[in-house]
């Protein structure tokens, strides 16, 4: 028997250790951001776009087939931040990109 505290979780009416119940809580408060295909994004991913998207404030059209290096997160199940040579700021949602 592991010396491990047990704790009661009242989600689901169980006891589990606690080092379980504070994993499960930690993955309760991320985000998951799926792309277009609905593969699962993280920071760090290259990504490309699958529809040409014209960028607000540049005056400039992203191409379909464009590789973003090195996305981020924003805490919003919808958008992804990422740099653009050219576009400081750049924020896309997720539905128009496809992960490699």
């Amino acid at each position: 028997m592991s010396d491990e505290d047990y704790v009661f979780d009242e989600d689901s009416g169980e006891w589990m250790p606690a080092s379980d119940l504070a994993a499960k809580r930690a993955a309760e408060g991320t985000v998951k951001v799926r792309d277009a295909v609905g593969n699962l994004l993280a920071d760090g991913d290259q990504v490309t776009l699958i529809k040409d998207l014209e960028v607000k404030g540049a005056g400039q059209t992203l191409k379909r087939g464009t590789l973003i290096k090195s996305i981020r997160l924003t805490g919003d199940a919808q958008e992804i931040d990422c740099r653009f040579d050219g576009i400081k700021g750049l924020v896309l949602r997720a539905e128009f990109v496809k992960k490699r």
